[in-house]
């Protein structure tokens, strides 16, 4: 059976190459199976168990010492500084209690308070766990980054993705072992590159929206295996179908 150029090539290399690239694939299936394993059985619950600690936090009593409730601080600007400068930006405010404490809180945009201050303006501080995580100024409150967000859809995303990653690598990896002069059509181009992009598009395509409406981060599981899996299915080539690849 005649193929392309690259088909021919790739089987033009030896067996003993092709496992061991095989090989590596499964070892780097392995380390994404490991992030995947760490997304869930970690950074998921730690995110949502902070956020929950800090919703449930109560405002401290007077001279209490305790990091886990709401301090609050009255503080003198003594800078503002927004820079926009292509892929990096900053959104920070210094800020200082009199002549003892002098520190930086960044924000991750620019309103609805920052842009607004002025050295000199007097602003009230809350403060969780040792972190200023809200900022206000009559009546105008605005989040730090250090602030506890209800965000661990994206979390779901990030871990399904390190899962489907995995799974497709080792399939490439196993097959380059079990067949390693006849892989087709488990190649990079154009079933792996296919793969690869549809499965990041499902999962940051689930995760964003899940994150800006609040649904349950599960769903972001039981929306996108099942779709990987029909994209999957409805993306392997056919018979007759362009083959090349390595």
């Amino acid at each position: 059976m005649g193929g392309g150029p690259d088909k021919d090539g790739a089987r033009r290399r030896s067996p003993g190459r092709i496992r061991s690239t095989g090989v590596l694939l499964i070892l780097l299936a392995l380390v994404s199976a490991v992030l995947c394993y760490i997304a869930f059985a970690w950074w998921l619950p730690s995110d949502r168990d902070r956020y929950r600690d800090y919703v449930a936090a109560e405002p401290c009593p007077d001279r209490a010492t305790a990091t886990d409730c709401l301090s609050t601080w009255h503080l003198t600007v003594v800078k503002r500084e927004i820079k926009n400068a292509g892929r990096t930006s900053t959104y920070k405010a210094t800020l200082k209690d009199g002549d003892s404490w002098q520190g930086v809180v960044d924000f991750g945009d620019p309103g609805p308070l920052l842009e607004h201050l002025r050295p000199g303006d007097k602003v009230t501080a809350t403060a969780w766990r040792r972190d200023i995580v809200v900022l206000s100024k009559d009546g105008v409150r605005q989040n730090s980054s250090e602030a506890p967000r209800d965000e661990i859809q994206m979390n779901a995303a990030v871990g399904m993705l390190a899962g489907l990653v995995a799974a497709q690598v080792f399939a490439f990896g196993a097959v380059r072992l079990v067949s390693p002069r006849d892989h087709a059509p488990f190649t990079w181009n154009p079933y792996g590159r296919r793969m690869l992009i549809s499965s990041a598009a499902v999962c940051f395509g689930l995760g964003l929206p899940a994150a800006w409406t609040g649904i349950p981060w599960w769903i972001v599981l039981a929306v996108g295996l099942p779709a990987m899996a029909c994209a999957a299915v409805l993306m392997y080539p056919r018979p007759g179908g362009p083959t090349a690849g390595r």
